[in-house]
């Protein structure tokens, strides 16, 4: 598993930065791009992507599923209440090359439950 950053800071500081007088601007690297360089190489291995989206939430996810090679991506969305960052449920749609699955409204947990039958099933196929 890994969760990694889209970008970086350019220069990391061994020292505190300390406050001045006037605004701070950071400039920003892109990070690499593990899980595409996973998918060029994937071998027999099972890639899970996921994806939070704000807008062409469907799109971008499938485009992700793609370029990526996973072989299946768990949308998660922000549409809807209770769904996000901020509380114990979430809602995620499946989406692989064949289709796709909207789950209903979850506890945090079942979506992980949810995910470990999907990755159970994958290999049992």
């Amino acid at each position: 598993c890994a969760a990694v950053a889209d970008y970086t800071p350019d220069r990391v500081s061994d020292t505190k930065i300390k406050k001045c007088d006037g605004d701070m601007c950071i400039t920003l690297r892109r990070t690499r791009d593990i899980a595409a360089e996973l998918g060029a190489h994937k071998g027999g291995r099972l890639l899970v992507g996921f994806a939070l989206e704000t807008h062409d939430e469907q799109a971008h996810a499938e485009a992700k599923l793609e370029k990526k090679n996973f072989d299946f991506i768990v949308l998660n969305s922000l549409r809807d209440a209770g769904a996000g960052f901020r509380g114990d449920t979430n809602k995620v749609t499946f989406i692989d090359r064949t289709g796709r699955e909207e789950l209903p409204l979850l506890s945090k947990r079942e979506v992980a439950e949810r995910i470990a039958e999907r990755i159970e099933k994958f290999f049992a196929e």
